[in-house]
């Protein structure tokens, strides 16, 4: 562990990587309160399902992430991601532009959704990618598990969307 964090004290990247980690912790955090009021706007059941089931994997990120930051021998610290405020903005925007029981909110909760998950691919992907050039070897790993899940939630949520929700929601009249 000393070997690591004098590592990320004294190279450039290093100390690169630890910034993008706190970043990361943050948008994982903030994403666990924003969450809950994507579900409860949510109309069907199956995407409030999808939500509930994301917001447990979510936190599991997040103490992922804590472990990342013991591997490192740092404190867990999160550093405001500018970048995971606006998503989950943009997604409230649409939130509040949709009719409330609309399966067209769906759908652009949904969209939301997606740009969260598109974001957090790249991250875990650079994160990983990074972790396995410094050596962080154990992080690299714990990264990488999180990469896949978020996949995976990107593929759930299209697939709601082009086998229903979609199609159900172009018969919705203004």
């Amino acid at each position: 562990m000393s070997k690591i964090k004098s590592a990320i004290g004294h190279t450039q990247l290093g100390a690169f990587f630890l910034d993008a980690v706190k970043d990361l912790y943050w948008a994982e955090k903030h994403l666990v309160k924003a969450l809950p009021k994507m579900q409860a706007a949510a109309t069907t059941i199956q995407l409030k399902s999808t939500i509930e089931d994301h917001l447990v994997q979510t936190e599991e990120h997040v103490t992922r992430l804590e472990k990342v930051f013991d591997l490192l021998g740092e404190k867990a610290q999160a550093k405001k991601c500018d970048a995971m405020e606006g998503l989950v903005k943009e997604g409230e925007a649409v939130i509040e532009e949709t009719k409330d029981g609309s399966i067209t909110r769906d759908v652009g909760i949904i969209a939301s959704a997606q740009k969260v998950e598109h974001y957090e691919i790249a991250a875990y992907g650079t994160l990983a990618q990074l972790a396995t050039t410094l050596g962080y070897e154990e992080a690299a790993e714990i990264l990488t598990m999180t990469l896949e899940e978020e996949k995976l939630a990107d593929m759930n949520l299209t697939e709601i969307a082009e086998n229903n929700i979609n199609y159900e929601a172009e018969k919705e009249l203004i």
